[in-house]
């Protein structure tokens, strides 16, 4: 595994500020950053923070670093001179704190009118929690994307942070970014791009909607073809303590399953949902017999469906996704390769995560600034140290 060693990616050109916070942001420019803009983020002296090292957190990578202090009128002023000289400005704090320090919408459209101004939070821009604070759990909870996942009989089931944070979040975020910053291009206009966890997540639910409206959708979870209701559709245990997932649902993929599973005819009908109740203690029968490695071997080659739930540890070694690159290793730290990728202009890991402030002079020389106006220097303020991490539960959505 392999990082790119270059890479101009389709964004080449497009310059990017971050003010600094947690969560669907950070993720949101790497994302930006993987594909080739550059993104320089402004960090406050001291903090926030993930909880790990800096130089580990794989968000930081593709970026550059300079530390202001917003609440200061050299702070707030460096951030204008910034964002006049941007394509697109990146704040996830709480509404009204970036206007409360001056480096709302208003200030910032006024020195750069073709700038996209993107605002990333959970509840949104306006709305009765609006103010309030909050995380990835509880606003899927709302939208009812979290009550789809988890069996009948128990609870929900959350998936860390990736479906709120980074589905519902960081990829609404970019997606509007990248049309707010097509339209300033044709129009030569910027505007603001109110992306909300909450919008995002309850927007990824169009299809089950859908589905509701015409009957072929239980509101009820463990109730349906895709939410672990049908046998042919859920994850099973190994004999090792392992897991198999299994994903069975075309006839021919089913007739392929079963046979490879040595279920007999009778047991594999599933026409009739009356008895999949049996038909689901019949494959988690056969499941048991055998160890995860065995099972993969058995499907291996074959159009069953059927793949080993692996760890993250595990992930980057199957065959398919390391002959892929899925995964690549930069600086001595394993991590996902940019997505999605491009023929003609690839995105590449160029840079390891930056520590904070560590990039004030490239930046001061790059974007036309000069070094007074970041304090004088690297090394200047109280950035926390690389090596010093953090208390988790900075992680909120919250004023600075």
């Amino acid at each position: 595994m392999q990082a790119a060693r270059s890479g101009t990616g389709p964004l080449s050109g497009v310059r990017v500020v971050e003010l600094a916070g947690i969560g669907p942001g950070p993720f949101a420019t790497m994302l930006l950053g993987d594909l080739g803009a550059d993104v320089v983020r402004v960090d406050r002296p001291g903090g926030p923070g993930l909880g790990i090292e800096p130089r580990l957190d794989v968000t930081g990578r593709n970026k550059r670093s300079v530390l202001l202090d917003l609440k200061s009128a050299t702070g707030r002023d460096t951030v204008l001179d910034l964002a006049a000289r941007a394509d697109v400005l990146v704040e996830g704090y709480r509404p009204g704190v970036a206007e409360r320090l001056g480096v709302g919408p208003g200030p910032c459209l006024e020195r750069n009118p073709a700038l996209v101004y993107g605002r990333m939070t959970g509840w949104g821009q306006d709305g009765p929690l609006a103010p309030r604070a909050g995380h990835d759990i509880g606003y899927i909870a709302l939208t009812g994307a979290l009550g789809l996942t988890g069996p009948a009989d128990g609870p929900p089931h959350f998936p860390a942070n990736l479906l709120g944070d980074y589905a519902g979040g960081s990829l609404y975020l970019v997606v509007g970014v990248l049309a707010a910053l097509h339209h300033a291009r044709t129009h030569g206009t910027g505007q603001v791009v109110d992306a909300a966890i909450v919008d995002g997540t309850s927007h990824l639910t169009a299809m089950l909607h859908g589905m509701l409206a015409a009957g072929a959708w239980q509101d009820a979870r463990g109730s349906n073809l895709l939410d672990g209701g049908s046998p042919f559709y859920g994850v099973y245990e190994t004999s090792d303590g392992g897991h198999m997932a299994v994903g069975a649902l075309e006839e021919r993929f089913y007739a392929e399953f079963t046979r490879l599973l040595e279920l007999d005819g009778e047991t594999a009908d599933r026409s009739d949902p009356a008895g999949w109740d049996a038909l689901r203690a019949a494959v988690a029968d056969r499941f048991r017999g055998r160890t995860r490695k065995e099972w993969t071997a058995v499907f291996a080659d074959s159009d069953a469906c059927v793949a080993p739930v692996l760890s993250l540890r595990e992930a980057p070694e199957h065959p398919h996704l390391a002959a892929r690159g899925t995964f690549v290793e930069h600086a001595g730290l394993t991590q996902p390769a940019p997505a999605p990728r491009f023929s003609a202009t690839p995105g590449a890991v160029r840079t390891a995560p930056a520590p904070p402030g560590a990039d004030t002079e490239s930046v001061a020389r790059d974007w036309g600034l000069p070094p007074e106006a970041f304090g004088g220097g690297p090394g200047r303020g109280t950035a926390p140290s690389p090596t010093e991490p953090r208390n988790p539960a900075a992680y909120r959505k919250a004023a600075p």
